[in-house]
């Protein structure tokens, strides 16, 4: 039997074996995405890793985290679904279940460096149950062997160490900044850190400052108040399923020019609305590049008939095939504001009611059915209505 020469090019440059055949070049995990955190041993004073054995004493933290889309990481229909393409890489779950304990094998390296041929062991540290919880306390909040925080209790019934550096906006961005071509068809783009190190509010605010908010409460029921975190990480605020409610955080304020509310027939109405990114420090839409925004105008006659209708999007597109490739991106910069002009003239006498809505979008419906998603996965959310009455004459 013919045996094909295995060189391991690891930290100490290993030779494995050497055969017959032509060399088999195993190399070594070099992106942050590509390597899971290593598996961690229950810290002293607990008995599990689950967020639910938290949540026994930080119970306000606790049901934060239940309503979040990190919960939700590993269960989101539209992550299975593309989970599941031949296309998808190993490497694609380790933000979505960032803890080998959560992963059932262990990728040591891949052969060729082909992303697709990667070197894997069972991992016999593996937790199914521990896996549906996604990121979870544990993703954040333990390290070798004992619990991080902010403050280092002495008091807590578990080993805990204080590391702030550890549970800054470093953490966050470990996996909200990951941007690789990673095959021809094949794209990963998240740019929500490299944005926010560009915007204004580098240095004076990061991803905990918005979408952790601080307050005084108890971190243990009982206890004193202390410095603490909100921990539903609120964002686009749209739900994984239709059952879930997330916190919403809005980045975007919206203003308009007053319609005359008497107008003369054939007589222009000119309408101005203004968007703009005031309040987060990256640009809007951000990270997955399928998110858009949609600014809808309708002007409905008396009798509820759409009369004139106008659509605005905001956001990236993006080709997949044959080769993947971005061919237009007008995401709001941070700071950034935009005017839409609605230009309409009404034809006959009568009463009109002009529409605005603002909608975020995760995906398309189009790439929803092509996932096969269903009715309980919801594609978008309303973020802004506004109605006026208007009387032509």
């Amino acid at each position: 039997m013919k045996i094909k020469r295995v060189i391991f090019l690891g930290m100490a440059g290993l030779l494995f074996a050497s055969c017959e055949e032509s060399a088999v070049t195993i190399l070594p995990l070099t992106k942050t995405w590509e390597i899971a955190v290593p598996n961690q041993e229950i810290p002293e004073g607990l008995t599990s890793l689950s967020s639910e054995q938290c949540g026994a004493c930080h119970q306000d933290h606790y049901n934060e985290w239940k309503i979040s889309t990190h919960a939700q990481a590993w269960k989101d229909l539209q992550f299975q679904a593309e989970l599941k393409k031949e296309s998808s890489p190993f490497m694609c779950i380790n933000c979505h279940i960032p803890l080998q304990n959560q992963q059932e094998y262990i990728v040591e390296g891949l052969i060729d460096g082909d992303i697709y041929q990667p070197v894997k062991r069972t991992n016999y540290q593996f937790d199914e149950k521990l896996q549906q919880e996604g990121i979870n306390c544990v993703s954040c909040h333990v390290r070798n062997n004992a619990v991080i925080g902010m403050t280092g209790s002495k008091k807590a019934p578990h080993k805990t160490v204080k590391d702030p550096t550890f549970l800054s906006e470093k953490l966050c961005i470990s996996c909200h900044n990951a941007t690789a071509v990673v095959t021809p068809t094949l794209a990963c783009s998240f740019e929500t850190g490299d944005e926010w190190k560009k915007g204004p509010f580098f240095g004076e605010k990061n991803c905990i400052s918005c979408h952790m908010e601080t307050m005084e409460r108890p971190l243990v029921f009982g206890f004193e108040p202390k410095k603490s975190h909100f921990h539903s990480f609120p964002g686009s605020g749209i739900p994984k399923f239709d059952s879930l409610q997330p916190k919403i955080l809005n980045g975007l304020s919206f203003s308009y020019s007053n319609p005359k509310k008497v107008q003369r027939a054939k007589t222009p109405i000119d309408f101005e609305f203004y968007v703009k990114n005031e309040f987060a420090g990256h640009k809007v839409p951000t990270g997955d590049p399928e998110r858009f925004i949609l600014i809808e105008f309708a002007v409905r006659d008396s009798k509820g008939n759409i009369v004139h209708q106008q659509t605005e999007r905001i956001g990236e597109e993006w080709v997949w095939s044959p080769r993947v490739r971005k061919i237009s991106d007008n995401n709001l910069f941070p700071g950034e504001e935009r005017n839409y002009s609605l230009h309409f003239i009404p034809k006959t006498k009568g009463n009109y009611v002009l529409n605005i809505e603002v909608t975020k979008h995760r995906l398309n419906q189009k790439s929803a059915n092509y996932n096969k998603l269903g009715s309980n996965y919801p594609l978008f959310i309303s973020i802004y209505q506004k109605e006026f009455q208007l009387q032509v004459n």
